[in-house]
């Protein structure tokens, strides 16, 4: 019997799964100790060995996100004005980072799965409330730029 063939797509889709988990991981060692990001992916890169293949992407998300940062934290104040981002939980501030990193730089996911990872993120990483804290914030900004604003900065 010929080995199962695997779906290209379904490879490339958990890589990137796997690379925004390292990058959460990588943002919360960051924020809680002051590492560089360089450092701070290393570290995690050498706990979680199952994340090794979502690496390249991780460290694509990380320069960007550490790029943007403040214009990032002026998005999540702007989209979230009920919780200053320095009081925020830590999980929740920096899987608000990643996924607007992801919709207004980035532009290259759908920014339904974008949303849908992050609300994923949230549910792992995050408190009881975090998904629907997460959801909400990013539901604002694509309310407020369009759902389909980084689909159509692509084309």
């Amino acid at each position: 019997m010929a080995p199962k063939e695997q779906n290209p797509a379904r490879g490339e889709i958990l890589a990137r799964r796997r690379g925004r988990a390292l990058t959460l991981q990588a943002l919360y060692e960051i924020d809680i100790t002051g590492h560089e990001w360089r450092a701070a992916l290393a570290n995690q890169s050498e706990q979680f060995e199952a994340a090794l293949p979502g690496r390249p992407f991780a460290e694509v998300l990380l320069e960007g996100i550490q790029r943007h940062r403040a214009d990032l934290d002026s998005l999540i104040r702007r989209h979230a004005p009920a919780f200053p981002v320095e009081q925020m939980a830590v999980v929740d501030r920096n899987i608000l980072r990643l996924a607007l990193y992801e919709l207004r730089f980035a532009m290259d996911a759908p920014a339904k799965a974008v949303v849908n990872e992050a609300v994923e993120l949230a549910k792992t990483y995050g408190g009881d409330a975090s998904p629907r804290f997460i959801n909400g914030a990013l539901g604002a900004y694509l309310d407020a730029n369009g759902p389909e604003t980084n689909d159509q900065q692509r084309t």
